[in-house]
């Protein structure tokens, strides 16, 4: 895979650092002034959207946070849980509240006020119900990030709560112990 991204200066990453395409945390490769190549495991084909892009596409990039740098949102770490559906979009204001789906296996890792990554953009979750949640889009959100572009139907990249994800794998092994 190949991303053109000069405007964020890749020139100055390094190769073998880490850069979220579209919330997934993939390896920079054949680094130049205009952007770098990524691999894609069957692991990341399987479990995300990005086996489904076209060529020009876009994309929400992020590069990795440096130790020391300021945290200013959720803990986000680029390892994509699987796909959520957009099941609705409805204006409110200036914003919109997007309704999506997850798969029932993930959706216990959704709390209302918690967090969750959608195709690597961070948002608080305002509502939840069984395997479905509402977050708030606000105009920034809407125009600086591909979710503004987002239809019903569309399939988006979802990293549920990383606490959430390690709570529950402690309590399982408690059961065992």
């Amino acid at each position: 895979m190949r991303i053109d991204c000069a405007e964020l200066e890749p020139h100055r990453w390094q190769e073998g650092d880490s850069v979220a395409v579209a919330g997934c945390c993939l390896t920079v490769l054949d680094l130049d002034e205009s952007g770098f190549s990524a691999d894609l495991s069957g692991e990341t084909l399987a479990r995300t959207s990005l086996g489904k892009l076209s060529e020009g596409d876009p994309v929400n990039l992020e590069p990795a946070l440096a130790a020391g740098d300021r945290l200013g949102g959720h803990l986000v770490t680029g390892h994509v849980d699987g796909l959520a559906e957009v099941v609705s979009i409805t204006p409110a204001g200036d914003s919109r509240i997007y309704r999506f789906r997850v798969p029932a296996a993930l959706a216990r890792f959704v709390a209302e006020k918690g967090s969750v990554t959608l195709d690597g953009v961070s948002l608080t979750v305002n509502a939840v119900e069984n395997d479905e949640f509402e977050v708030n889009l606000i105009p920034h959100t809407l125009e600086v990030t591909t979710l503004g572009r987002l239809e019903v139907g569309a399939v988006v990249n979802l990293e549920v709560d990383l606490v959430a994800r390690y709570l529950d794998r402690l309590a399982e092994m408690r059961g065992q112990a």
